[in-house]
C-alpha cells in the first residue's frame, strides 16, 4: 500500500543548491500588457509567434511563450473605433546584463508590432501603446 513520507531524508550538494539558485534567478518571465485605440475606423490585431525580445546589449533573444485576450496568427482580432483594448503577452525571462531591449513581431509583411528602447524594470511588467503601429 502506498503512503506519504512525511520527512525525507534528502541530501543535496551546496554546489547543485548553488547553480540552481543561479539559473532560476536568471529564468523568470517578461509580462507585456499591450493597449490598442484605434481612431475614426475599427482595427484589426493579432499576434504571432514570432515576436521576440531582443537585448540590445547582447545576443539574448526572449521567445513569446504565451498571450491573452488577442488572436494569433492567422487570426485576427477586431477593435472597434474609439475604443480601448487590452492584451497580455508573456515572454521568456531576459538576462540580468539586460537594461533596455526591443519588442519585435518578425514577419514576413509590414506593419508588424515593433517598440524599439524598452528600459527594463525590475518587475518585468510593462505596459506598452501598441496604437500608433
Amino acid at each position: 500500500m502506498p503512503f506519504i513520507i512525511e520527512k525525507p531524508r534528502t541530501i543535496i550538494s551546496p554546489n547543485l543548491l548553488k547553480e540552481l539558485e543561479e539559473y532560476t534567478s536568471d529564468q523568470g518571465q517578461v509580462v507585456v500588457h499591450g493597449i490598442v485605440r484605434p481612431q475614426n475606423e475599427s482595427s484589426f490585431i493579432r499576434i504571432w509567434p514570432t515576436t521576440f525580445l531582443f537585448d540590445q546589449h547582447s545576443a539574448h533573444i526572449s521567445e513569446l511563450v504565451h498571450f491573452e485576450k488577442i488572436s494569433g496568427f492567422p487570426v485576427w482580432t477586431e477593435v472597434k473605433a474609439n475604443t480601448e483594448f487590452g492584451f497580455t503577452l508573456i515572454f521568456t525571462g531576459l538576462p540580468k546584463s539586460c537594461v533596455i531591449f526591443d519588442l519585435c513581431e518578425v514577419i514576413p509583411q509590414s506593419n508588424g508590432f515593433n517598440i524599439p528602447s524598452i528600459l527594463r524594470n525590475e518587475q518585468d511588467v510593462y505596459y506598452l501603446d501598441f496604437s500608433g503601429l
